[in-house]
């Protein structure tokens, strides 16, 4: 049986049917299919344009490159080859050449044409993107570039744009930059320790709290004039008068020694500095937690925001976390440990991330393994919910959290909890309820943006006709007022004439 080979091949401008000749012999010659790639005389000689279809617009092409990486078989495509694509006859078997494995298996589910996408199709696709421009007439090199430069840049900003209310991009950015400035703080506050001790070494035991530390440090600067003045301001830094005491008897009675005035101007500077890097952490695990509430509000309720989100950003993304079984994410951010206990055939980890938990910590020694277990299916169906869901509500969250608190009681105790589908079905009725008032409040939030909106749009307008409507509208005005004027005057004249008529027909009948 005779077989022939046709070759899809999908541009930035459109689509491309090539006909691949002496099929048979090109399979078998494969390394000069190889060498005739670069020469385009050798490369029309195996290869012949069947048909192409250019993209109607910039939009139409986003559609079909978008299907085209979810390995969908779009509207076009499919008109494409039914129209240029011949049926496979009893004496000829025709395949089709992909690039892509999920692309040709929806090709052959559909339209029940054979596709191949190993062998010699690399080679030849990589032949046709090289000499694409001259094997398609109308077509230049300049044109073909700037439709893939245009597709490209309105793809990337479409996977860019992709879930906009909901970005857990913020949240792996936000947790990061928490755990460096935790670093960061913990070792410039040692360097203030080890600085200022030289002049005031015997405040490191009375004040040991990096931040209070700080405060206190700026506030003194030299001890010896630190007065009763200061004594005020001390207590509602160290907020205990006993401590303000000890700071000032051993400011009387210390070992260190004498600083100049421009090593204290430093340290005081350096002391700002860190008690603006403490306070910028405030503030940052502030909005970390109002991400999370918006982002993964029942993951957050479940175990936590900073360890919630250490597990979107470890994981990568929301999405990513969200297609993991609960054995990875009881396991997530413990690799090594997992992949040294394989090597060495020692025992598996049975934490990672998780560990951080309180679940975990309130757990006994015989049962962290088992706990942790639970709370990875747990934080695997919140990240879930949150994930697909078009209302994230934080009901879920508590009822999966009052689940393991329950199991805990139960490793403890021995009372049993209640069953998973008891607990989910009351969930999602609270849920729908949630989600409905959530609904109404969003429709009215969009009504009230598209009101202001057209008052804006109407300012607009209005703001600049203003001038030509205060010139027409002034001369009107004394029109309207004219023929008023007038009407009633006529209508007054009518009346006197009516009024004069009635007389003289009376005085007529008397004289009759």
């Amino acid at each position: 049986m005779a077989q022939s080979l046709y070759t899809l091949y999908e541009h930035a401008s459109g689509y491309a049917l090539f006909r691949v000749r002496e099929f048979e012999e090109v399979a078998m010659l494969q390394p000069q299919v190889e060498q005739s790639v670069t020469d385009l005389s050798k490369f029309n000689s195996i290869v012949k344009l069947v048909a192409f279809s250019p993209f109607k617009s910039g939009t139409n092409a986003l559609d079909n490159i978008n299907s085209i990486s979810e390995g969908l078989l779009h509207e076009d495509l499919r008109l494409f080859l039914e129209t240029n694509v011949p049926k496979a006859g009893k004496k000829e078997k025709i395949t089709v050449g992909v690039g892509d494995a999920k692309i040709g298996a929806a090709i052959s589910e559909e339209l029940s044409i054979s596709c191949q996408h190993i062998g010699v199709v690399p080679e030849i696709i990589r032949g046709i993107r090289v000499h694409f421009p001259n094997l398609v007439k109308g077509l230049t090199d300049k044109s073909a570039s700037k439709a893939q430069l245009g597709l490209g840049h309105s793809y990337s900003r479409a996977k860019v744009k992709f879930n906009v209310n909901r970005v857990d991009n913020m949240i792996i950015q936000s947790i990061s930059l928490l755990d460096q400035l935790d670093k960061d703080i913990n070792t410039f506050s040692m360097r203030i320790k080890e600085w200022y001790s030289y002049h005031f070494p015997e405040l490191v035991k009375v004040v040991p709290d990096n931040y209070t530390y700080a405060k206190v440090v700026k506030l003194i600067q030299s001890r010896k004039d630190l007065t009763e003045e200061k004594s005020e301001e001390l207590e509602e830094m160290v907020m205990d008068a006993g401590k303000v005491k000890a700071i000032f008897d051993a400011a009387r009675s210390s070992m260190g020694m004498d600083i100049s005035p421009i090593d204290l101007m430093n340290i005081s500077m350096f002391a700002t500095r860190v008690i603006g890097l403490t306070d910028y952490r405030k503030q940052l695990s502030e909005y970390l937690k109002t991400k999370m509430s918006s982002v993964a509000p029942n993951l957050a309720t479940l175990i936590g925001e900073q360890v919630g989100a250490r597990l979107i950003a470890h994981s990568g993304s929301l999405t990513n976390l969200a297609k993991y079984p609960a054995s990875t994410v009881q396991i997530l951010g413990a690799e090594k440990a997992l992949f040294r206990a394989l090597k060495t055939r020692g025992n598996t980890p049975k934490y990672g991330l998780i560990f951080h938990s309180t679940f975990i910590g309130r757990a006994g020694s015989k049962n962290k393994g088992r706990i942790s277990r639970y709370l990875a299916n747990k934080c695997s169906i919140a990240s879930r919910i949150d994930c697909f869901s078009d209302y994230p509500t934080t009901v879920f969250g508590e009822h999966l959290r009052q689940q393991v608190e329950d199991r805990l009681t139960f490793y403890e105790s021995g009372t049993t909890p209640a069953k998973n589908v008891d607990v989910m079905k009351q969930a999602v009725e609270e849920a729908v309820v949630v989600q409905a008032k959530l609904a109404k409040k969003e429709k009215k939030k969009r009504k009230k943006e598209k009101r202001k909106l057209d008052e804006s749009v109407g300012a607009n307008t209005t703001g600049d006709l203003d001038t030509t409507q205060e010139d027409d509208q002034t001369p009107k005005k004394k029109k309207k007022k004219k023929k008023q004027a007038e009407e009633s005057m006529e209508v007054e004249e009518e009346e006197e004439e009516v009024e004069e008529q009635t007389p003289k027909k009376k005085k007529k009948k008397k004289k009759n």
